[in-house]
C-alpha cells in the first residue's frame, strides 16, 4: 500500500490576477465581451469592449494604448471544470484593475526585474500577457519584482487616464 508521505505547506508565490499587496487600488466591474470561454484570463491585460465602461475584450493586433482598460482580476469565485480549467465565460462579470499592484501573466522566457517598463503583448499566442520588450504596446506601469510561481510577476499599474498625454 502506498500513500503520500510528504506534504508541502508552502503557498505559491503569487496567483495570476490577484492583488500583490494592499497598496491603494481601483477595480471596476466589466462584462466579458469575448465569445469563447477562456479567451479572457485572470492576470492578463484587457482592452475596452464594444461598450466603453461596460465591457472588455482580450487585446488584438489593432489595440492601442488608449484602449487599455486594465488587468483582469480573480475574485476566487470560479470553479474548475471537468478538464481542470478555470474559465471566464462570455458575459460573465469580471473585475478589472485600473491602478494598483497585482500579479500578471508574463510571456514565457521573460524574466522581468524591479523597475522594468511594462508592455502589453497584442499579437500571437501570448496576446494579453505582459512583457519588458518595447516592441509591444506600452502600458503606464512597471514591474515591481521578478517571477513568482510560474509565468507571473508583480506589476504596479498607474492610472491609465493620461496614457496618450
Amino acid at each position: 500500500m502506498s500513500g503520500q508521505l510528504s506534504y508541502s505547506y508552502q503557498t505559491p508565490r503569487g496567483i495570476a490576477g490577484s492583488l500583490y499587496d494592499l497598496a491603494p487600488y481601483a477595480i471596476n466591474s466589466r462584462l466579458n465581451a469575448e465569445d469563447t470561454p477562456g479567451a479572457l484570463k485572470y492576470g492578463m491585460g484587457a482592452i475596452i469592449g464594444d461598450t466603453p465602461g461596460v465591457s472588455v475584450l482580450a487585446p488584438g493586433a489593432a489595440a492601442t494604448p488608449e484602449q487599455f482598460e486594465g488587468i483582469v482580476m480573480t475574485g476566487f469565485t470560479n470553479q474548475m471544470n471537468m478538464q481542470g480549467e478555470v474559465n471566464i465565460y462570455p458575459q460573465q462579470t469580471v473585475g478589472v484593475l485600473r491602478y494598483g499592484n497585482a500579479w500578471v501573466r508574463v510571456a514565457p522566457d521573460e524574466e522581468p526585474e524591479y523597475g522594468d517598463s511594462l508592455y502589453l503583448i497584442i499579437t500571437g499566442a501570448n496576446a494579453g500577457m505582459f512583457s519588458t520588450i518595447d516592441t509591444n504596446m506600452p502600458v503606464m506601469g512597471r514591474f515591481i519584482g521578478g517571477l513568482g510561481t510560474g509565468n507571473i510577476a508583480p506589476v504596479e499599474l498607474f492610472n491609465q487616464k493620461n496614457v496618450s498625454e
